[in-house]
């Protein structure tokens, strides 16, 4: 019994064994792995300029994630595209209270409790080649993604229909001046062309506007980034804002004020009349002297 026993429990072994190795061979990510999956998640080689290839793409990318802190984040950030020559054409840190409330500690102070959450919207620009660096520069921020929107528009045509229709309206421009000098004789004539010529450098202008817009859109790629981070709250204690009512003393320490309070409104009326005896003394003997008078007159 004993060796059947043993028999069966080498087996058992052997493959408790074999389920720890595998456990050890696959270790858990580490945060700087995390990092790095994260910002292979939200990169992009979308439309990236190739040596020799004579397309302009215009890309832009939209991103929002939760950070463990927006201000920190927000730095990291605005640090990141300064070293790689870019630019922040706008950021928006605010904070937004989601409730407050007050709660009475004792008679004159309060618990005041708010619950926040702050964000910030970051629109910034970097050159076209670097995008994917600062994507993944800006990835080791992330706590939790929501989304990760890039955008790639091809402008070749576009800009080479521009440029076609700056040749045109150069060269209208030069043969209107041309029939101007040499056969332009009445007023209206001459009014007439020079508005065509006018309107000819106009939509000469307005191309190449154009195609510098779209050359600095090919040249700098925009960012759209929102940023927030979990709900935060800030608890205060405050001296309590209650009107003076709230803060009198209790009645025996009103009565020992009061009798004190008295006490000296008696002691202030025997000095004074200890201060007026002269008064007191002339009026006691004009009442002496009336009565004697008058009990004297009324003897027949």
């Amino acid at each position: 019994m004993n060796k059947i026993v043993k028999h069966s429990l080498i087996p058992l072994a052997i493959i408790v064994l074999i389920i720890s190795c595998k456990k050890a061979e696959a270790p858990e990510e580490s945060p700087a792995e995390e990092a790095a999956v994260a910002a292979d998640t939200i990169s992009s080689s979308a439309a990236v300029q190739k040596e020799g290839d004579n397309r302009k793409f215009v890309r832009t990318a939209d991103l929002k994630f939760k950070v463990k802190n927006v201000t920190q984040s927000t730095y990291a950030i605005e640090n990141i595209t300064n070293k790689f020559d870019g630019y922040v054409t706008y950021t928006n840190l605010q904070t937004n209270i989601s409730d407050k409330f007050e709660t009475k500690i004792s008679q004159d102070s309060t618990l005041e409790t708010t619950r926040y959450n702050v964000e910030n919207n970051i629109t910034i620009r970097v050159p076209n080649k670097r995008l994917d660096t600062v994507i993944k520069c800006i990835a080791k921020q992330i706590d939790f993604l929501d989304f990760r929107v890039i955008k790639a528009d091809d402008v070749s045509l576009k800009m080479l229909a521009n440029q076609l229709s700056q040749k045109r309206s150069a060269t209208n421009e030069k043969r209107v001046e041309k029939a101007i000098d040499s056969k332009g004789k009445k007023i209206n004539d001459i009014m007439e062309a020079e508005n065509n010529l006018a309107s000819q450098k106009e939509q000469n202008d307005n191309s190449k506007l154009e195609n510098l817009s779209l050359q600095d859109q090919v040249n700098f790629s925009t960012l759209t980034i929102e940023i927030y981070q979990h709900e935060s709250v800030k608890q205060e204690m405050v001296a309590n804002t209650k009107d003076y009512h709230h803060y009198k003393p209790n009645i025996g320490i009103r009565i020992i004020d009061s009798l004190k309070t008295g006490w000296y409104v008696l002691v202030d009326i025997i000095v004074f009349i200890i201060e007026i005896w002269w008064l007191l003394l002339i009026v006691i003997g004009g009442i002496f002297l009336y009565k004697k008078y008058s009990k004297t007159k009324v003897l027949p």
